[in-house]
């Protein structure tokens, strides 16, 4: 199992919107994440701060899947007018953040 986590910032009084695009997401990106093998994703803030977490079988082919994504690539055009989100030239995908420590 491979850990995924990176981190957006929300445009100034738009979390409420991020928040309800979240709530309503497409039953289209749902199922890319399935096909990318992404599971237990969970998206937490601090004001506008944005941190996401997932846990898939292989970074590299969720980030393929994603990368070559149509649905992804309309998800992120809808999500633009809100969200601030650095993007990794190769991947496509968030810059992976570096983890410095775990406890189990």
């Amino acid at each position: 199992m491979a850990k995924y986590a990176w981190k957006g910032l929300v445009k100034p009084d738009k979390l409420d919107e991020y928040i309800r695009r979240h709530d309503e997401i497409w039953d289209e990106m749902k199922a890319v994440l399935k096909e990318a093998g992404i599971r237990n994703y969970s998206i937490w803030n601090v004001g506008n701060e944005m941190f996401g977490y997932y846990e898939c079988d292989s970074i590299e082919h969720a980030s393929k899947i994603q990368r070559e994504s149509e649905v992804v690539k309309k998800w992120d055009e809808y999500m633009a007018d809100i969200l601030i989100m650095e993007k990794d030239p190769v991947t496509g995908a968030q810059p992976l953040l570096t983890q410095v420590w775990e406890f189990e």
